[in-house]
């Protein structure tokens, strides 16, 4: 079975780095963006299985390209993570809303993201 692909989307370049790291270390395919625009354009290219994206990003933010990938019957079955520093209830209702599969706050547990990521991925946890 070949490695599953996993977008990435943050703005910040130290998020991009642990969120990588911690991936690849579990056999994933690290794809990476830091806004929304070329997060679309490497869906459209690449067709990761999951798509991990933050929220707030220069130009369109998080939840206009959750809703956009949702909206497209291409990429609408692409499981997406939102993961932000946007806590509350509120914020959460807002991300479920705008078609996440999952809502995850910064700071972040590496294991509480990998379980998330198994999950979306219906993968057995090693």
């Amino acid at each position: 079975m070949s490695a599953k692909k996993i977008l990435i989307v943050d703005d910040e370049p130290h998020v991009l780095e642990v969120l990588r790291v911690t991936l690849e270390d579990f056999g994933f395919k690290i794809l990476e963006a830091m806004d929304g625009e070329d997060a679309i354009a490497t869906v459209q290219e690449q067709r990761p299985d999951l798509v991990v994206l933050d929220v707030m990003l220069p130009g369109r933010d998080g939840q206009e390209i959750c809703r956009q990938l949702k909206a497209s019957s291409d990429t609408a079955a692409i499981p997406v993570i939102m993961l932000t520093a946007r806590s509350g209830p509120e914020n959460e209702r807002e991300g479920l809303e705008a078609g996440a599969d999952a809502y995850l706050t910064k700071p972040f547990s590496p294991l509480t993201l990998l379980s998330e990521v198994h999950r979306q991925l219906q993968l057995e946890i090693a």
